[in-house]
């Protein structure tokens, strides 16, 4: 699974489907798609200020949500806050769906009275998230060291502020807020790849401010 379908797993409401930052999710996404060509290699990152994305790397990726992420990366260098955007925007539905696909989630759709149309996408078979919620856990409340993948889920679980409003969410708590601000930040390693986690995370983290603040101030 994309690292984009397991963080879309743990920020969705287990009985109702309802995405924690929703408002911000493009973008949130848009990163997890970002991280996951970083770590095939497949992304580079200019050096400096303003720096840019570039593609790099050649042949076809065998998922096709991920060629096309690549593809739009491909068109020319941008830099990272709007890069998110032009992957993340219409995500939401295709990675649904795959999960629907793969019996993670189930699809329900009910009229409300009679009239409006509602669709709910409560969790369908949850060992998968399960493991991946444990993961997290283990992580943040028990100081335990995190695999790649799972640190670039909790950075960007944490840039999108959507930590502590999981449902459920980890037992929160002032060391659990800093192990998160920790990954955000990249301080859990020194490579190319957590560079690139880093350098995504502040751009969501970016993003979900403005939107905020564009809300609160409308």
């Amino acid at each position: 699974m994309l690292i984009a379908e397991d963080l879309l797993l743990l920020m969705l409401d287990d009985k109702t489907g309802t995405p924690a930052g929703a408002g911000t999710l493009h973008y949130t996404l848009g990163g997890a798609m970002l991280v996951e060509l970083a770590l095939l290699g497949r992304v580079d990152l200019e050096e400096g200020g303003g720096a840019k994305v570039l593609a790099t790397g050649d042949g076809p990726l065998a998922d096709p949500l991920l060629q096309a992420a690549y593809d739009r990366v491909a068109e020319r260098p941008r830099r990272v806050q709007s890069l998110l955007l032009a992957l993340g925007n219409g995500l939401w539905k295709p990675l649904v769906d795959r999960l629907v696909e793969r019996g993670c989630l189930r699809r329900e759709s009910k009229r409300w009275l009679g009239v409006f149309r509602t669709t709910r996408l409560p969790i369908a078979d949850g060992r998968h998230e399960a493991e991946l919620r444990q993961k997290v856990r283990e992580v943040l409340e028990d100081g335990a060291g995190a695999d790649t993948r799972t640190a670039a889920v909790i950075a960007l679980l944490s840039s999108s502020g959507t930590l502590p409003s999981l449902h459920p969410a980890p037992k929160w708590s002032g060391e659990v807020h800093r192990r998160g601000k920790e990954f955000e930040e990249g301080s859990w390693g020194a490579s190319a790849v957590h560079t690139a986690v880093a350098r995504t995370a502040a751009a969501v983290a970016a993003a979900s401010v403005a939107v905020v603040v564009a809300v609160t101030t409308s």
